[in-house]
């Protein structure tokens, strides 16, 4: 007779012999081994699929704080040749022009680069954001911060700045005493693919005369009053690497804490060591096909006397009318010329502090 006592011992034994059935069945699905299938043998789980894919996503985020300055500079700021340039006017000064201390006489100046680009962000970013605002884009890299901050003089800071936001953000930053001619859209030629540009800079100097060095640091002298470029550019990353490095070596040998350098401006931060991270890049083979063999290297014999357009790779170098009409030496012409894109006023704005430190 089938009681109420043996209709409970029947389901106890149906539950375990279920609860065996399926653990038996995870056990065998759950093995990552699974070899002994011909079928599957060498394809890993889906489980191992995910782990794989998460270690291969995760592993740049662990390995940067190990690597080379300029190897976490290219992570933190890929460059994307093919990207558009950003949209962006940065200039620097003491003060914003919304406030009643910013100079009158550069109000002329600093609103033609609004009026001339008006769907462009436009912004001057005065000394106290400065630190601020870099701490910020350079969180991920301590020690860029460490340098800027290490710097004892506001015009190694505004140099130092113009490059650790272009390469951060990209875009166009220009001197707060420049003008805007031209509208950056008519800088290059409508022919150019600016898909396969990335930096656009002006010759500042083209001194052909025997005495040059007296006078300037280089034979070709590039403009850092104005610069174009897209961010994450290997100028900008190189340049950037250099000036930290500088500055904290100085910096531990105790250099900066009393308001020196055992370099001059235009050599820590200036147009000497900026002419020299251009020069760098278009001979760097990693950049550019050159050759087995092949010795000739791209010198200053490639942009004097240069009245066009030149393109090298992904760098479009101006000639000197363009950032410098109205020089009235080293072939400049006025800023009537069809090449002529931004004046420069040569206040004498940051050139006090350099007289200083020279003399």
């Amino acid at each position: 007779m089938f009681t109420f006592r043996k209709s409970i011992i029947t389901a106890i034994i149906l539950v375990c012999f279920i609860f065996f059935l399926r653990s038996s069945q995870y056990s065998t699905t759950s093995t990552p081994n699974i070899p002994h299938d011909p079928l599957h043998a060498g394809q890993p789980t889906d489980e191992n699929v995910r782990l794989k894919h998460d270690t291969n996503q995760q592993q740049p985020l662990k390995s940067p704080p190990l690597a080379p300055l300029r190897d976490r500079l290219r992570y933190q700021f890929p460059y994307d040749l093919e990207a558009k340039f950003p949209a962006y006017i940065w200039q620097t000064w003491k003060y914003t022009p919304a406030s009643m201390w910013f100079d009158a006489e550069l109000r002329v100046a600093e609103a033609s680069w609004t009026e001339l680009h008006p769907g462009f962000v436009h912004e001057v970013v005065p000394d106290d954001t400065q630190r601020h605002l870099i701490k910020y884009l350079y969180a991920a890299v301590p020690e860029v911060y460490e340098a800027f901050d290490a710097l004892p003089l506001a015009v190694l800071k505004a140099d130092f700045f113009r490059y650790l936001v272009l390469l951060a953000r990209g875009g166009i930053y220009s001197d707060i005493d420049t003008t805007a001619l031209k509208p950056a859209t008519e800088w290059l030629p409508a022919e150019m693919d600016l898909s396969t540009i990335g930096f656009v800079v002006g010759i500042e100097a083209d001194p052909d005369r025997p005495d040059w060095h007296k006078w300037y640091s280089r034979r070709i002298q590039f403009c850092q009053w104005t610069i174009q470029a897209k961010p994450g550019h290997p100028i900008l990353r190189d340049l950037v690497a250099t000036i930290t490095e500088d500055a904290l070596r100085m910096k531990r040998a105790g250099f900066l804490t009393n308001g020196k350098t055992d370099k001059t401006i235009v050599e820590f931060t200036g147009p000497g060591v900026w002419t020299d991270a251009i020069f760098r890049y278009l001979n760097n083979p990693e950049y550019f096909n050159i050759r087995p063999g092949e010795t000739r290297n791209i010198t200053y014999e490639d942009f004097t006397n240069q009245v066009e357009h030149r393109k090298v790779g992904d760098v479009v170098v101006l000639p000197i009318t363009s950032f410098s009409p109205g020089v009235q030496q080293m072939g400049a012409q006025d800023v009537d010329d069809p090449m002529a894109f931004v004046k420069h006023d040569f206040g004498g704005i940051f050139f006090p502090s350099l007289t200083t430190l020279l003399s």
